[in-house]
């Protein structure tokens, strides 16, 4: 379960997120709707995002299987991965496979 809708991320988050999905910056950047230059300096800790470019942010990376998780009495933030990965895997291999898609007649 992902934290609360109205959590903020961190840039230390993003940048996690973003390495456990395996997406490179310029894919994530494009999904957000936002500029490499801008996702790279909040993953850094050198800029900030307003909170509409926070909330395409976290939705691009939770698209991908990220997983953000709040503060609570266990722990401090964090992110994981919403599979696991055996299903990571097996997701990844039916992605993969075939051909360009086809329309279907039936």
């Amino acid at each position: 379960m992902s934290g609360a809708p109205d959590m903020a991320i961190t840039g230390p988050q993003a940048r996690a997120a973003r390495i456990l999905v395996q997406w490179p910056r310029d894919h994530v950047a494009r999904l957000a709707e936002l500029e490499s230059a801008a996702l790279s300096a909040f993953e850094t800790g050198g800029g900030d995002l307003d909170a509409q470019a926070l909330l395409h942010l976290r939705k691009a990376l939770e698209a991908g299987g990220a997983v953000f998780l709040a503060e609570d009495e266990g722990g401090g933030i964090g992110v994981r991965l919403k599979f696991t990965v055996r299903e990571a895997r097996a997701i990844d291999r039916m992605e993969n496979e075939g051909g360009p898609p086809g329309s279907d007649d039936v």
